[in-house]
């Protein structure tokens, strides 16, 4: 199924750009173009769509105030000039972000995370448990679970470790985590610490192993985790 995408810049040169880039993905569809955000509200209010290409910096009114104002949000690429806007934008829950001028290889990556949030969003739920999407370094990151090795709350963050490469931060409570994840395959065993029940090899003195790796403290009010580990 096509994404079904405008774009809205009053550039003419940078919105040409962007509807020849667009053009050359087939799981796009632009169905419209605009060089003022006043006239793209108003489509938008009558024909929702799937993905938004919006530039920040326009008269009367930017791009981030344009989708602040949005009821239903599609998924929304940034474009802009500055750097600084990329904070509103994360702010704002967008999924990737363009500097201008822009690069054709950086914004097929930026499709390519649209296209994939787009099948996540859209898949029944046993299929969306496979994988889940968390937003760090001002992008959506896609994780599949069989790489999660332990999730581990920072206070107001929390650090994903993975089986292979760094670990990701994301800014998410250790609860908000704990409620994306299936609840027979992981278990938060610590208020700092949720781990995925089939990558524990053994529990000792109230510490859990993960794998050869770490040992990771069993909280008192978790000590319940214990029988139900030893009973599986």
């Amino acid at each position: 199924m096509q994404m079904r995408c405008i774009a809205i810049d009053d550039e003419p040169l940078s919105l040409a750009l962007i509807q020849q880039y667009v053009s050359k993905f087939p799981a796009l569809r632009l169905v419209q173009t605009f060089d003022d955000a006043i006239s793209a509200a108003e489509f938008l209010r009558n024909n929702p769509v799937d993905l938004l290409f919006v530039d920040i910096n326009m008269p009367d009114i930017n791009g981030i105030d344009l989708v602040r104002s949005l009821a239903e949000k599609p998924v929304v690429i940034f474009i802009t000039a500055h750097r600084k806007f990329a904070v509103e934008g994360f702010e704002l829950e967008a999924l990737d972000y363009l500097l201008k001028p822009i690069d054709f290889d950086r914004f097929s990556r930026a499709v390519q995370r649209a296209l994939d949030y787009h099948q996540y969003r859209k898949q029944s739920l046993p299929a969306q448990e496979e994988s889940i999407f968390v937003r760090a370094e001002y992008k959506l990151i896609k994780i599949n679970l069989i790489e999660i090795l332990y999730i581990e709350g920072l206070q107001d963050y929390i650090k994903i470790h993975l089986t292979q490469g760094k670990p990701i931060m994301t800014l998410m409570t250790l609860k908000a985590m704990q409620e994306k994840l299936p609840a027979d395959r992981f278990r938060r065993i610590h208020r700092s610490y949720i781990v995925p029940v089939n990558k524990i090899t053994a529990i000792v003195n109230k510490k859990v192993r993960i794998g050869t790796g770490p040992e990771l403290p069993i909280g008192d009010s978790y000590a319940g985790f214990i029988e139900e580990w030893t009973k599986s």
